[in-house]
């Protein structure tokens, strides 16, 4: 008898892929220039595996401690391991030593010591710079005003490759609110390619906000229950 689950996350993303699909065609991107990440955060081994047989192999996570397990228990090395949670001083090495990309560096003191502990022998890590674009003191990411010489900076070390830019944006209510607070990270991605930067990704849109996210230029949306269903922790 089929699993019920293996169905349900099947079907989850298919019917997800399906969403960028036409929104791709809605807002003239071009086709699959958008990338699914199954933010896996909080959800179990079980449901991860069962993601990976219907065809996801890059996945998020924002805790350390929790993606560890995760990641020893599918050494499949066509998996992409995404961190996307704030980043604590002494859990670095671990995040430089495991994950292929890091999508919330926010200050030179992070981007120095991923640098400094990405292992020789593994290429580059990836990195977006995480930007607070409300400005609000309590919301994580390097602020308007130091973006670009956080970039400058990241761009002297030679074990990160600078990819792009993130942002989780205060909530909006209306699709137009929405799109206008994706639009401030596209002019300021716009801005650093303009001088040379050859950014490529901007990581923008979860669940709620994901259409619009896409109608601004996101190249890759996170989204986790609507894959997976309700965290199991």
């Amino acid at each position: 008898m089929p699993d019920r689950n293996l169905i349900n996350i099947a079907n989850n993303l298919s019917d997800l892929k399906q969403q960028i699909r036409d929104a791709e065609v809605a807002y003239k991107r071009k086709p699959n220039s958008v990338f699914l990440l199954a933010v896996s955060k909080g959800q179990s081994i079980e449901k991860i595996g069962k993601a990976i047989l219907a065809g996801q192999l890059a996945f998020g996570e924002n805790h350390l401690q929790e993606a560890l397990p995760k990641i020893a228990a599918f050494p499949n090395k066509k998996l992409e391991w995404h961190f996307i949670g704030l980043i604590q001083r002494n859990k670095t090495k671990k995040i430089a030593e495991h994950f292929q990309w890091v999508h919330s560096v926010t200050d030179p003191q992070i981007a120095k010591r991923l640098n400094e502990q990405r292992p020789n022998h593994l290429p580059p890590l990836n990195i977006c710079l995480q930007v607070n674009l409300s400005q609000q003191k309590n919301k994580l990411g390097v602020s308007v005003d130091e973006l670009s010489d956080l970039a400058d900076y990241c761009l002297t070390l030679p074990h990160l490759k600078i990819r792009g830019l993130m942002t989780i944006p205060f909530p909006k209510n209306t699709f137009e609110e929405q799109r206008a607070e994706f639009a401030k990270l596209v002019e300021l991605f716009n801005d650093l390619n303009a001088k040379n930067f050859q950014l490529d990704t901007l990581s923008m849109g979860m669940s709620n906000d994901m259409k619009a996210a896409i109608a601004e230029g996101s190249t890759i949306v996170r989204i986790g229950t609507a894959l997976f269903g309700t965290r199991d922790q």
